[in-house]
């Protein structure tokens, strides 16, 4: 099992030696991990991997090698608990006519009472049904249920995209910035946004100044030297990650990758879903290190062109209504920011990797179009280089 784990490392580009794997089994051997994953985690990527910026692809790996044995490890490691406690139901599946049965609250405010008063009702565990908080109900409370407009409490991750709030730690990743390229058309539609501006020491060979220096030098090499040209337009690009963002991480990586290699002045900062009072440079850390909104437009001048790439996919709630974030309670709405943001930045645009043809189907990318006044695209190469179009607009 784990010679497989070292090999699919190497695989994915993080570069642990034999000797590195041997000093994790000497590791294992000595019991400095007991019987937890999560223990294995960090004793592993603490052993084998040597640079933070390889962590995102240890954790992919991990992931994808290590998912489901989670339960076998605790089952060895814990005390035996009832077994209603540890099995979940199967998802629950419902037809679309009976998925119409099923009615919405009537509101956020409404949503957020009827929390409350179950909060301060319910005595234990509950499972099905459509009033208490549990799982595989109907419910607009808990988790692998249906509700078309409910409070997430309890769930791995997301199923049917309708979640007001979640009530859970979610923990997201960074953007690999140094995805290889299939094809170098992200780039090329990229150039469209470029001004050119000589920087630094001369050190580049002007052709057609040493040619007029020489011929003016009755034929004697005159060489002449300019600065090198760079792209001088400057960018601040805001990412959004998680959620239903998850389905998007690769071609948002590879835009990542290009926007990294294409422009010298790029700023980037994460946010998800909506943009709102603060954003974070680091998915580890963005629960303790964040960065007011308010401070990024102190420090970058309206010179900068904004760039969004999110999916827009969400409750409206969260654009529109204090309190609305998914995650934390905000005390004003999530369309103000956006204005904000607007004002400071009239250069700026909307990358949207759904597919535009699903945009109709999604009141919260709607209401979003409505406020960036049309400039939304498509993230596919037709819709950057529209995008870098408007964005070079004077």
């Amino acid at each position: 099992m784990l010679i497989r784990f070292f090999l699919m490392l190497r695989e994915a580009g993080v570069p642990v030696s034999l000797t590195e794997f041997l000093a994790l089994l000497e590791a294992l051997k000595a019991r400095l991990a007991s019987l937890s994953v999560h223990e294995f985690y960090f004793l592993a990527r603490t052993v084998l991997v040597k640079d933070e910026s390889h962590y995102d692809r240890y954790d992919r790996v991990f992931g994808a090698h290590f998912k489901g044995l989670e339960q076998a490890f605790e089952a060895l490691s814990t005390a035996v608990l009832p077994e209603e406690w540890l099995r979940k139901q199967a998802e629950l599946l419902l037809t679309p006519e009976e998925r119409a049965k099923v009615e919405a609250l009537g509101g956020f405010e409404a949503l957020m009472d009827a929390l409350k008063q179950r909060l301060a009702e319910q005595q234990g565990r509950h499972q099905g049904g459509n009033k208490w908080i549990g799982t595989a109900g109907r419910a607009p409370f808990g988790a692998y249920g249906y509700n078309p407009e409910g409070i997430r409490i309890g769930q791995h991750e997301s199923r049917q995209r309708r979640a007001v709030k979640v009530w859970d730690r979610r923990e997201f990743r960074n953007l690999d910035d140094s995805v290889e390229i299939g094809t170098r058309n992200i780039k090329l539609a990229l150039r469209r946004l470029r001004r050119f501006a000589r920087e630094g020491a001369a050190e580049e060979l002007d052709l057609g100044g040493t040619i007029d220096a020489t011929a003016r030098n009755a034929g004697w090499l005159d060489l002449k030297l300019v600065p090198e040209r760079h792209n001088a337009v400057k960018v601040l690009l805001f990412l959004d990650v998680g959620g239903s963002m998850d389905d998007h991480v690769r071609v948002c990586e590879e835009l990542f990758t290009a926007a990294r290699g294409e422009f010298k002045h790029l700023e980037y900062y994460y946010f998800h879903n909506f943009v709102y009072e603060t954003v974070w440079k680091d998915n580890r850390r963005r629960h303790a290190e964040r960065i007011a909104t308010l401070e990024l437009i102190r420090t970058y001048g309206p010179d900068y062109r904004l760039v969004f790439v999110g999916d827009a996919t969400m409750g409206p709630y969260e654009i529109v209504q204090p309190g609305g974030s998914i995650e934390h309670w905000n005390d004003e709405p999530g369309a103000a920011w956006l204005g904000r943001l607007r004002r400071a930045y009239p250069k700026h645009a909307w990358l949207n990797p759904e597919p535009e043809d699903r945009w109709e189907y999604m009141p919260s990318i709607g209401v979003t179009r409505e406020l960036l006044e049309g400039r939304m695209f498509p993230l596919t190469l037709g819709g950057i280089d529209r995008a870098m179009r408007a964005l070079n607009a004077r």
